[in-house]
C-alpha cells in the first residue's frame, strides 16, 4: 500500500484544518508502514490508537468551528465523524482481541475514510468557512 502524499488536492483551503489532516496523514502513514513491515499487533493498535485518538481531537476540531460559525450541515456531518470513529474502534479491538495483524484491507479501509472524508464532506466545510471566517 502506498502513502497518501499531501497535496493542494487535500486542501481544504482553511490553514487550522489542513494542519491537522496533514497530521492525521502522518500517522496513517506510520501505521502504513507498520503494516507492511509486519510489526506486532500490539504495536499496531498503539499506533492505530494514535490515529483515533488525534482524529477524535480533529473532529472536535471541525465541530467548534462548525458551531462558531453556524454550519448548516453539522448533522450529517458529525453523523459521518461518529461513523468513522467506529469503523475504526472495531478495527482496534480485532486486533487487541488477537485477530492478528492488520492486512492490506485493513489498511485501504482507513486510507479510504479519510481521504474520502476530507474530499467530500471537509472540501464542503471548508468552501463553507472560506466564505464566512
Amino acid at each position: 500500500m502506498k502513502d497518501i502524499v499531501w497535496s493542494n488536492i487535500l486542501s481544504i483551503g482553511v490553514e487550522e484544518v489542513d494542519e491537522d489532516h496533514r497530521k492525521l496523514v502522518s500517522i496513517f502513514n506510520t501505521l502504513n508502514h507498520a503494516v507492511g513491515d509486519g510489526e506486532s499487533p500490539e504495536y499496531l493498535a498503539a499506533t492505530l490508537e494514535e490515529l483515533i485518538n488525534c482524529t477524535v481531537w480533529h473532529f472536535s476540531h471541525e465541530e467548534r468551528l462548525m458551531l462558531k460559525y453556524q454550519y448548516k450541515d453539522m448533522d450529517a456531518h458529525k453523523a459521518e465523524h461518529r461513523e468513522l470513529i467506529e469503523t475504526a474502534r472495531e478495527l482496534q479491538q480485532t486486533l487487541l482481541r488477537g485477530g492478528g495483524a492488520m492486512a492490506e484491507r485493513d489498511i485501504e479501509i482507513l486510507e479510504r475514510w479519510l481521504t474520502e472524508h476530507i474530499l467530500t464532506a471537509d472540501m464542503r466545510l471548508g468552501a463553507y468557512l472560506s466564505h464566512v471566517m
